[in-house]
């Protein structure tokens, strides 16, 4: 008899045993073990389940993830943290702001996470915001206590929610630079054309594309003199002519190269925050230091809105879902005309004396002390 020889299934889940831990309450839990990252945790949810495979990719990417202490007491704000990642609320979020919540959740239970959430007060969280560096930083821990209480609410665990108290640190400035039009002619003049710093520069002008989507955009999102992709963050599509300063950049791409932007001899895509790294870089170079990729959206936004754009086209050209925030630009585009028309009113109501021909009509004893 001829014998067939067993075949091997591929794990699906590289670093995760072949038989689940079992607790001292019985329960399986499934260990992911991965040494060359430092990666050692339990992951949640049954073997395969949406659960267990959106934990495993999270985890796989650097976050931390899992039940690390399956003994955690159910009333501390560790245990807070981890349910509402189990939450549909967050599972429904994009996974470029899935990955970033989970990384500050996890510097949030590593500093408080022992304590009880019920026992929360406003001093409380402003200590926790002081451990941070800068008020957008203590800012962000506010807004992430507040999201795990209003989620505590919502499923009758809390009655209130004591992030709101907490005060707000005073940030300065307006987030990332925007780039002015000498900054964006500055950058141009030192990159010439045939350079991967003036074609990263010319897709996010050309579509106020995230450093993610543009790390991700390939030959397929390129069709009939367009281009489109779907924005990671929001979900939502953009469509946009190729104008030819953007054509002429995409037309010095190595042929068979699939990315749009990539790096090394194979091609390889480029991981978000690499390629903002990477740019920021090349903004030092030019003599640009404080400018940043994102800034050419807020760029490019700022001129929609400056030339009579409505905040729907802004919105469109940023793929918002909402003309929220969209609404930022037009109104502080409108604020500037409105005051430049009260001070055009001015002008035609007041007539300033001029001092040279006041003093030429009093003649020149005029200008001599009594004797």
């Amino acid at each position: 008899m001829r014998r067939v020889a067993a075949v091997t299934r591929k794990n699906p889940f590289p670093g995760v045993g072949n038989t689940p831990h079992v607790d001292r309450h019985g329960k399986k839990r499934w260990r992911l073990r991965v040494k060359s990252k430092g990666i050692d945790t339990y992951l949640p949810g049954t073997y395969g389940s949406a659960e267990f495979r959106a934990a495993y990719d999270e985890a796989m990417n650097g976050a931390k993830v899992g039940i690390n202490d399956p003994r955690a007491p159910a009333d501390t704000l560790a245990w807070l943290i981890e349910s509402y990642l189990r939450s549909p609320r967050h599972r429904n979020k994009s996974d470029s702001t899935r990955r970033v919540l989970r990384r500050e959740l996890d510097w949030l239970r590593d500093v408080a996470g022992k304590y009880p959430y019920a026992s929360f007060r406003a001093k409380h969280i402003e200590a926790v915001m002081a451990k941070k560096d800068g008020p957008a930083a203590a800012n962000k821990v506010r807004k992430n206590f507040s999201l795990l209480f209003t989620y505590a609410i919502k499923n009758e665990l809390m009655a209130t929610n004591p992030a709101r108290a907490a005060d707000r640190m005073k940030e300065s400035g307006d987030g990332y630079h925007t780039w002015t039009a000498s900054e964006m002619a500055q950058f141009l003049a030192f990159y010439p054309s045939g350079t991967k710093e003036r074609l990263v520069f010319m897709l996010a002008m050309n579509t106020g594309a995230a450093r993610a989507d543009i790390a991700a955009m390939t030959r397929g999102n390129l069709s009939n003199g367009r281009i489109s992709y779907k924005r990671g963050k929001t979900n939502v599509g953009g469509d946009y002519e190729i104008l030819p300063e953007l054509a002429a950049e995409l037309a010095q791409i190595p042929e068979g190269q699939m990315m749009l932007v990539a790096h090394g001899k194979k091609g390889l895509p480029y991981k978000p925050e690499t390629l903002g790294n990477w740019f920021r870089q090349r903004c030092n170079a030019a003599g640009l230091p404080h400018c940043a990729l994102h800034g050419i959206r807020k760029g490019q936004a700022t001129a929609i809105a400056d030339h009579g754009g409505t905040e729907f086209e802004v919105m469109s050209f940023l793929a918002h879902a909402s003309p929220k925030e969209a609404a930022t630009y037009t109104k502080r585009a409108g604020r500037a005309k409105l005051a430049d028309s009260a001070l055009a009113r001015t002008k035609k109501e007041q007539t300033l004396p001029n001092p040279s021909k006041r003093l030429g009509a009093t003649g020149s004893n005029s200008l001599k002390g009594n004797d």
